[in-house]
């Protein structure tokens, strides 16, 4: 087998794996319809790739997915560079996430830690500082879902202990999600 077919494969296993999680990831998107239907936003954080994916979400929220429908209130806290370098040098970069927590999250709000390891130090105070602010937290995890599994709401851990198949379950639910809602707010323009 070649070197790209065995990643593909690889890639299909993870992939295919999902198939047990369906329910869950169902409950969460209609989580998420949920507070959006209520006035509530959506906040993402995560390091790395994870960082990319949290915008990449935030952005089909705002923006659009695949249909027309008003824009809808989603923030990667992972892009003001400014709010990043100022928190990381000021509080240190453990609470680079947290410190936009306490500051834009609100009761009803969704706050998505994204982490492949399940263990993001910044990931974790972001939970955290959002429990008792009264939002709901929501992780997209991998391999055993470390110390987040058990700090959240509500955990999804993609089946895999490999960091890119992780990343690559992670955005394939992260656009089912997306499809949801869009599904959910094709009417609201």
């Amino acid at each position: 087998m070649s070197f790209i077919a065995q990643h593909i494969q690889q890639h299909q296993a993870a992939i295919d794996a999902l198939s047990a999680l369906e329910s869950t990831i169902q409950a969460h998107g209609e989580l998420l319809i949920a507070a959006l239907r209520a006035g509530g936003k959506i906040l993402v954080c995560g390091n790395g790739g994870s960082a990319a994916d949290a915008q990449h979400l935030a952005a089909e929220l705002v923006g659009r997915f695949g249909h027309a429908r008003r824009g809808l209130p989603a923030i990667a806290l992972t892009t003001d560079s400014s709010a990043l370098t100022s928190i990381g040098n000021d509080f240190g970069f453990d609470a680079v996430f947290a410190r936009q927590v306490e500051a834009l999250a609100r009761p009803g709000d969704v706050l998505i830690g994204i982490s492949t390891s399940g263990n993001s130090r910044n990931v974790i105070a972001a939970i955290n500082t959002a429990t008792p602010l009264g939002v709901t937290t929501l992780g997209l995890l991998g391999g055993t879902g470390g110390a987040l599994k058990t700090l959240l709401d509500h955990a999804l851990i993609a089946p895999s202990s490999d960091t890119p198949r992780i990343q690559e379950c992670h955005i394939l639910i992260a656009h089912i999600w997306c499809a949801m809602i869009d599904d959910a707010f094709k009417d609201a323009a």
